[in-house]
């Protein structure tokens, strides 16, 4: 019996690593790639399908409802943003992600962040390359030892920034509801309520999934009880900051920059007045991008379709 096994859409130059894995299974994959950008797209190539491997194309309520065979569906990454998941789990469909491929590239990448935009290195750099050798012009820097670094969201990401920052003498707090404080004290991070690390932190670095009570977590009345000063560092996800909000927080200089690798619209588009402040540092949602995390995405993507197919439970369930 053979499987169709549909891929939604791609930004890869081939899927060689997507196609090995499937060639080195027991099973008969058709394996039919297509390049969908709307939901009747979406509708249209993968009715039929067994299997579908997401990258960015809509799998709403609708798409969901028209599937016929469909056993599983494999989004490359963490998030599960594309998907809607009580349509999928209504209709018994099993929803795989990949949600340790790029821990260190990404706690790498927002520690990254933090260091360059605390330190000036960027504003640093231009200025000697145009000719002023003069360090006031970052001032004002502050130590790390008098400064409080506050995660939202608790997991596997967070945990390895955490490990990453503590060596810089930071008082370090944490909010999650899903962690309870003895596991927070394990890594030294004092459990706060979402209220108090809004109001404490002068870092505040976002790594929460984008869900409906994330939408927007991070917006006017937040910002309006953050510290004067406060740094905020976004690589989860553009939405769970209100954009319009951090942009009259930049303003205002309640917020005393912003080091995003997500934007609320991706591309940003170049009319954008977050390019225009010269204290947010923007990266084009590459934090999670290294050779070796994209060859480990992309096999695992594909492994959990195998694995569902073959009738065995799946290493990255989305519950």
């Amino acid at each position: 019996m053979a499987f169709k096994v549909v891929i939604t859409d791609y930004e890869y130059h081939d899927l060689l690593i997507e196609e090995e894995v499937f060639s080195n299974s027991p099973l008969e994959i058709e394996f039919v790639k297509a390049q969908c950008k709307t939901s009747a797209e979406v509708i249209e190539v993968c009715r039929d399908a067994d299997g579908i491997i997401n990258q960015y194309a809509p799998i709403n309520a609708e798409v969901l409802s028209s599937l016929e065979n469909c056993k599983v569906i494999s989004r490359y990454g963490v998030g599960v943003d594309t998907i809607h998941l009580p349509t999928a789990h209504e209709k018994g469909i099993i929803v795989a992600n990949v949600p340790d491929y790029g821990i260190e590239e990404v706690s790498n990448h927002t520690v990254a962040l933090m260091l360059a935009w605390s330190r000036k290195i960027v504003q640093l750099n231009e200025a000697v390359k145009s000719g002023n050798w003069d360090f006031n012009i970052a001032a004002p820097i502050y130590r790390f030892s008098n400064k409080i670094f506050g995660v939202l969201g608790f997991g596997k990401i967070p945990r390895r920034v955490i490990e990453k920052v503590s060596t810089f003498g930071f008082e370090l707090v944490g909010y999650d509801p899903f962690v309870s404080k003895e596991e927070m004290a394990k890594y030294h991070v004092k459990k706060l309520e979402l209220e108090e690390i809004i109001q404490v932190s002068d870092i505040l670095s976002i790594h929460v999934p984008l869900n409906d009570s994330t939408y927007h977590l991070i917006n006017k009345e937040s910002i309006a009880n953050m510290k004067d000063g406060v740094l905020i560092i976004n690589t989860a996800r553009g939405p769970i900051i209100q954009e319009s909000a951090l942009i009259e927080g930049l303003k205002s200089g309640k917020i005393a920059g912003a080091a995003l690798d997500v934007t609320e619209i991706e591309p940003l588009p170049s009319s954008s007045e977050l390019i225009k402040f010269p204290y947010v540092y923007i990266t084009p949602h590459s934090a999670f991008y290294s050779e070796e995390a994209i060859v480990e995405l992309r096999t695992k993507t594909a492994k959990n379709i195998v694995q569902v197919l073959e009738g065995k439970s799946v290493d990255y369930l989305v519950r």
